[in-house]
């Protein structure tokens, strides 16, 4: 079974954060922010990943540690469930549409990190969530899960729309990366033989 258990204690944030990459999409989420629990969710349920979150941070400062905090623990979460990435596909795309909202998610789990993130939020926040959060989530994760991850804004104007789509198109191309290359299940998929 490809799963993993995170724990990470800090004077911020106290976090406790269990995978499963072959799950149902099932959820327990609390993190104390509202639409940060909406957004796991969706990322679970569209990955097929069973996730567990539950976070106690100093929300009263603001949203900022917790967010990061969590997207570290879920990319070691990753890596700790990948192992050596032996048999697995490693790349995931996702053009996942949404009303009026586009957006392009694209993942290599190379194990270099780098985001490229070109995703334009009309509005500074979704409630009393800061939006530019959603960057610093997924910096954290791809540090921690080292790959390169792109994930780019095409069309919408709708910051909840589009910041649903990230996580929702997310989840479907970390599925497509770790899922098993049934051609290749016994290598890695690389030709240096390591990621």
């Amino acid at each position: 079974m490809r799963t993993a258990s995170i724990q990470r204690d800090t004077k911020e944030t106290r976090i406790q954060l269990t995978l499963n990459l072959d799950g149902s999409g099932r959820a327990e989420i609390s993190t104390g922010c509202g639409f940060l629990d909406h957004m796991l969710e969706l990322f679970a349920r569209h990955g097929d990943f069973n996730l567990s979150v539950a976070c106690q941070g100093d929300v009263q400062v603001d949203y900022h540690h917790s967010v990061e905090d969590i997207g570290i623990c879920l990319g070691k979460a990753f890596q700790q469930a990948l192992g050596d990435k032996r048999g697995i596909v490693r790349y995931g795309q996702f053009l996942l549409p949404m009303d009026e909202t586009l957006v392009l998610c694209a993942a290599d789990l190379s194990g270099r990190n780098y985001l490229g993130w070109a995703v334009e939020l009309p509005t500074a926040k979704v409630g009393d969530f800061d939006t530019e959060l959603a960057q610093e989530f997924w910096l954290g994760f791809v540090r921690n899960c080292p790959g390169s991850i792109h994930i780019r804004k095409v069309a919408g104007e709708n910051t909840h729309h589009i910041l649903e789509a990230v996580f929702k198109g997310m989840g479907r191309t970390l599925k497509a990366a770790v899922a098993f290359d049934p051609k290749h299940r016994n290598e890695i998929p690389s030709t240096k033989g390591v990621l």
